[in-house]
């Protein structure tokens, strides 16, 4: 049996873990309201929830080279992207698997954090160890083994990226933005290696704009709850409300008016053979404003992914922007 304790702020919060029957742990001794109350967790459910499977919807920025490149009806494209997503979502998993290690006290305190199976003490910390090893050995396995030698170097810089991000860089404000969008570049720089695809410098500006617009909205969320007294990460010395809310606004119209430039641009209609791909814009435009509207007047921006998954509104915005740019290039004849 191994107790730990610990504190946070000003706070005595106990966790004691101890292994039963089965690879089973129970979590005693924690005070009501704030870890929760815990029962016995199967080691299988704790290691999957480790693994964050509702963050996948992230590297689908790895899909964006195949559907842009007109190779969405193309089989072995398709396969090897499809091999490439897999490679990034284990690579993911691993990455936040170190997150969870690392910063499994910070986690304790956090409101909804807390929740997760090192911070509750429902898995140790060797078995997540473990976990990681065997994700980053499986990503890079199917790197080299089905994908081309190009795509090894992406999933290892990718690792690179996020293990100095994690042991370092994200303690810095405005380092911690680039390192995150510069992932999603990443994602989509392995994706038109997969597919054989030559990435669009559009797709790369375009990306790397989106990602550092949501982590944005990320960090509004952490100074939020930093306060309300639930602590926060370092880099958030270095940023404030009134900042982060003026660099949206000024991100939304940048973005909006890359890509409408980009629809329009000789290059793309000549590429498409459309000069309607315009038209897609504006579910752009409609789509920035429901984001808006969700994290500065409904203050739900904790985490993009979970607002695409439960936000009516987003996906059907989504669903839409799919379904023109799909009927725009893909031979309708509009």
């Amino acid at each position: 049996m191994r107790d730990s304790g610990f504190r946070c702020q000003g706070k005595k919060r106990q966790v004691f873990s101890q292994e039963g029957a089965a690879g089973v742990y129970v979590a005693k001794r924690i005070l009501p309201g704030v870890i929760g109350d815990t029962k016995a967790v199967p080691l299988g459910s704790a290691l999957f929830q480790m693994a964050r499977p509702h963050h996948y919807v992230k590297n689908a920025f790895v899909w964006l080279p195949l559907f842009f490149g007109h190779k969405l009806n193309d089989p072995h494209a398709a396969l090897a992207t499809l091999f490439a997503f897999l490679a990034f979502c284990l690579a993911a998993s691993a990455v936040y698997v170190l997150n969870d290690i690392r910063d499994v006290d910070e986690d304790r305190c956090h409101p909804r954090k807390k929740f997760r199976p090192l911070a509750r003490g429902t898995l140790k910390v060797s078995h997540a160890a473990l976990l990681m090893a065997v994700l980053v050995l499986l990503s890079l396995a199917i790197s080299s083994m089905l994908l081309p030698k190009a795509f090894l170097g992406v999933i290892f810089a990718y690792l690179l990226l996020n293990v100095a991000y994690s042991l370092y860089l994200k303690q810095f404000a405005i380092v911690d933005l680039v390192c995150i969008s510069v992932g999603f570049v990443l994602r989509v720089v392995g994706g038109g290696g997969a597919a054989d695809v030559a990435v669009s410098r559009w797709i790369v500006v375009m990306t790397f704009l989106l990602a550092v617009f949501l982590a944005l909205g990320k960090r509004r969320d952490d100074l939020l709850l930093a306060a309300a007294g639930n602590g926060g990460r370092k880099s958030l010395d270095g940023y404030s409300m009134e900042f982060v809310s003026l660099a949206m606004i000024a991100l939304t119209s940048v973005i909006i008016v890359s890509y409408i430039l980009y629809t329009i641009s000789p290059e793309i209609i000549g590429k498409h053979g459309t000069p309607n791909l315009y038209l897609s814009s504006f579910w752009v435009i409609v789509g920035f404003i429901r984001y808006l509207q969700v994290v500065f007047v409904s203050k739900k921006s904790g985490s993009p992914t979970r607002l695409l998954l439960e936000d009516h509104g987003l996906k059907c915005i989504i669903g839409g922007w799919l379904l023109t740019v799909y009927a725009l290039i893909y031979g309708i004849g509009l």
